[in-house]
């Protein structure tokens, strides 16, 4: 008895740590930005997923109101089950149990030795306390799961007073438990089972003298291994999201806003601007000569380092009217970008991208060969008004 008390002291000690280690240490997975626990919801699984497999063994007694508590004696269980939710499961199964009893011999005041052996088929409804109240994590390793258990049972035990005869009772029996599930890896976890179930005291050979004196206790303690089968997690739905609730903007940020949204408007204008120069920039004119070699230019828009069908075109009757006709002559290419927009370092990347696409062209395209001089000035060459303009490739 003394035993028997000590193993149920630790496992509540035990129960109550790993309770506090579940809410703290452990849920660093399942909480949102803001640090809060999320429940669910979770998809439906499938009629597939989530089966697990027990198998253990250990020891049980039994404990009436005139005995006590009785010897221990060897119990096994083996049983099938399936998680419906992260919280919500069942399982069926079955618990035997061996033990033998020295108490009353039925309808008399006589004592007696009775050896006798439950074969016990059980239903028990699951609840995962853990994900419950700490939300649901497939990683954790330590899991609480109290149970409901309703059983029926053969009762078989050997009547030494009687010459040894046999006697079999079928009985029922209700009861509670608590699983504790360590996780031992994605498809194996280590249990340890405790449980009780009550049964009718005249199942386990005694006189019934008062209510009390009717009911007898059978508990037990198991250990083993459990199998998860197939898929073993769930999947939180996608649309549920934390909620957020929005903050009032102060005095200060809404007058930061209403500033940048002016200077966006400003900016907007100023490109509107610019876009129509260009729509009525008049095209290049080139003189073709035999001795003087006007320069060309093609302009790009704003950050852009490719051409437009117009500028592409420009640089087309270039090719043919002025570079092809004139191959002993070394054509200088210059990149730039205006001052006003962007920054130096920006601004000298930009010129690079710009003249090389140029060159490509000539090269690629044309195929007038690579006796070019190339360079990228960036923003340091402008020499134009507008300062748009300086947004181009000189061909000199």
């Amino acid at each position: 008895m003394k035993a028997f008390k000590t193993i149920l002291g630790a496992l509540a000690v035990a129960g109550l740590l790993g309770f506090s280690f579940n809410a703290s240490a452990q849920e660093n997975g399942n909480r949102d930005e803001n640090g809060k626990i999320v429940r669910g919801a979770y998809h439906t699984n499938k009629a597939s997923d989530n089966w697990f497999i027990g198998i253990g063994g250990g020891l049980n007694s039994y404990l009436d109101k005139t005995n006590g508590f009785g010897k221990f004696g060897p119990a096994a269980e083996i049983y099938v089950g399936k998680w419906f939710t992260p919280s919500v499961g069942a399982r069926f199964g079955y618990k035997g149990f061996k033990n033998q009893k020295i108490g009353d011999i039925p309808y008399s005041y006589e004592k007696n030795e009775n050896k006798w052996q439950y074969n016990n088929a059980h239903a028990d409804l699951l609840w995962n306390v853990s994900n419950a109240f700490s939300g649901y994590k497939e990683t954790r390793f330590w899991d609480f799961i109290p149970y409901a258990s309703f059983a029926t049972l053969v009762h078989r035990y050997e009547s030494k007073d009687f010459g040894g005869d046999i006697v079999n009772n079928w009985e029922y029996g209700a009861g509670f438990g608590l699983i504790n599930d360590l996780r031992l890896g994605n498809h194996i976890d280590l249990f340890i089972d405790c449980a009780m179930l009550a049964v009718r005291a005249e199942a386990l050979g005694k006189n019934t003298d008062g209510w009390f004196s009717r009911v007898a206790f059978n508990p037990s303690l198991t250990a083993g291994l459990i199998f998860n089968l197939n898929r073993t997690g769930f999947d939180r739905h996608s649309s549920v999201t934390p909620v957020v609730v929005p903050v009032p903007f102060t005095t200060d940020q809404y007058n930061a806003l209403k500033l940048k949204v002016a200077d966006l408007e400003k900016e907007k204008a100023n490109l509107m601007s610019e876009i129509e120069k260009l729509r009525n920039t008049p095209a290049d004119t080139v003189y073709v000569g035999t001795e003087i070699l006007s320069p060309a230019i093609v302009y790009f828009n704003l950050d852009k380092a490719t051409l437009t069908e117009r500028e592409l075109a420009h640089l087309d009757f270039y090719v043919n009217n002025v570079i092809s006709k004139n191959s002993d002559h070394v054509f200088t290419l210059t990149g730039s970008a205006d001052k006003n927009t962007g920054n130096h370092e920006y601004n000298q990347k930009l010129s690079e991208r710009r003249v090389n696409y140029v060159h490509d062209i000539l090269v690629k395209k044309y195929g007038i060969g690579e006796e070019f001089i190339v360079k990228a000035e960036g923003d340091t060459n402008n020499k134009f008004e507008p300062y748009v303009l300086n947004r181009c490739v000189t061909i000199e």
